[in-house]
């Protein structure tokens, strides 16, 4: 894994650990030399990841809509900024960019982000992997609610199973590393 998608919100939340987190995700990106894509923004947990993995010398890729650079206040210090026309194209281009994707705290743009890559890869456009980093048990209720809606068969049992989930953000690198083997994807019913 080479370049990782880090999706996550351009707030910082409500409890210090998020930020905690987003920089010791991005310390250890770096660390492992793993390159970051995401948002473009320096605001909130978006900005905080960018910032840990520039400091430690890795490479960021931020991906923006027109609209929101000035919105977001785009961050001006990455590697290299992509100014895409709307949200469709920054997360194909996102999609294009990396090699896995990785889910921190973050509002329904967050979730837009992972439930869209989750249905590619379900429908075969890409063989990437995917994960929830679970920050103080904050996608405890995003799981248990996806739970049943396998219970319920409005989703397989494989199709639940490709969302990696870990409180432990070595172990989500680990996964999702393990997870990049090139095989060609396929079809998840």
């Amino acid at each position: 894994m080479k370049r990782l998608a880090v999706y996550c919100g351009s707030r910082m939340g409500a409890k210090p650990h998020y930020e905690q987190c987003a920089h010791a995700l991005g310390t250890a990106m770096a660390e492992r030399d793993i390159d970051l894509v995401y948002g473009g923004g320096k605001l909130g947990l978006m900005g905080v990841v960018a910032d840990a993995v520039l400091s430690n010398g890795g490479q960021v890729f931020g991906v923006i809509p027109e609209a929101l650079r000035d919105y977001e206040v785009a961050h001006q210090a990455l590697s290299e900024l992509y100014i895409v026309k709307d949200m469709h194209e920054r997360k194909a281009k996102m999609t294009e960019l990396t090699d896995a994707f990785i889910a921190i705290p973050g509002g329904i743009g967050t979730l837009d982000e992972l439930f869209e890559a989750w249905t590619w890869r379900a429908l075969a456009y890409h063989h990437k992997p995917f994960a929830l980093l679970d920050v103080d048990g904050y996608w405890q209720h995003l799981s248990l609610f996806l739970d049943g809606v396998a219970q319920q068969k409005f989703m397989s049992d494989a199709r639940r199973a490709l969302l990696i989930e870990t409180d432990d953000i070595n172990d989500a690198l680990d996964q999702l590393t393990r997870a990049c083997d090139g095989k060609k994807s396929q079809f998840i019913w």
